[in-house]
């Protein structure tokens, strides 16, 4: 017999979709949430799409169907996190429209030569000289943002690099290390569990990523739900330093 949680944390990519691909029984998990009224939030290190542009993805392609206000991106952590402190408001960014957007519309303004912050997210369109800006502003004392530690994401293709791939070229570059703001950090895990409004062990943080997913529910007091239909495979799993709190093939055998 499962838990009986009162709240859900879910990951996307690799969890409800494979890149383009739908993943069936990720449908079906959240409408069985749906239809017994319990609460859930996306907690998703996806920075390149805004949550309005998530929501409508998730209805278009895949025929999910949630408000916005149950998205919650990394790049919104990212906002949340620079709004306490309180080092200026000029930036400099390496990323897409989604994390872009959101960072321009609490204020802060581009500076490639002095900003006080350079921000680093998944950014298709990565260039060397972006990578060479960030880096000399980071060397002369810019506050060095990352938004997810992702190596790799799951998609249709295979595992293609994520924003992690970037942030360790930069940290060698530099030799300076990025704050983290998603998965599996504390900062997007303490305000995800703050707007879901339940303590820690009323909640299970839902995703297929062992070294993020899993990790922000290990690392920060909430029981972890390891699906492998993405990032980490059932070889795998017998090699995790700390074992799942739950695992399971498919959403579908999951009872909520």
């Amino acid at each position: 017999m499962t838990k009986a949680y009162k709240g859900y944390l879910i990951d996307l990519d690799g969890t409800i979709y494979l890149g383009k691909e739908p993943i069936p029984a990720g449908k079906r998990f959240v409408e069985r949430l749906q239809a017994k009224d319990i609460p859930y939030l996306f907690v998703t290190n996806n920075t390149t799409k805004q949550p309005a542009v998530v929501r409508d993805r998730l209805e278009n392609e895949f025929g999910i169907v949630v408000p916005e206000s149950t998205i919650y991106t990394a790049s919104l952590a990212t906002v949340d996190y620079m709004n306490t402190c309180g080092k200026g408001n000029s930036v400099f960014v390496i990323g897409e429209a989604g994390l872009i957007s959101a960072i321009e519309e609490a204020g802060y303004v581009v500076d490639e030569e002095n900003p006080d912050y350079v921000v680093v997210g998944l950014d298709s369109q990565v260039t060397y000289e972006k990578l060479a800006t960030a880096t000399l502003a980071i060397q002369k004392g810019a506050h060095f943002i990352g938004t997810n530690p992702d190596k790799n994401i799951p998609t249709e293709r295979g595992l293609v690099p994520g924003a992690g791939s970037l942030l360790a070229l930069l940290e060698t570059a530099t030799r300076v290390k990025p704050v983290i703001m998603g998965k599996p950090e504390a900062v997007i895990m303490d305000a995800a569990v703050s707007k879901m409004g339940f303590a820690r062990d009323e909640v299970v943080m839902v995703g297929d990523n062992y070294e993020t997913d899993i990790k922000s529910g290990i690392n920060n007091g909430i029981d972890s739900l390891l699906v492998l239909t993405g990032f980490t495979q059932k070889e795998d799993v017998a090699n995790l330093s700390i074992a799942p709190t739950h695992i399971i093939d498919s959403l579908d055998e999951w009872e909520v």
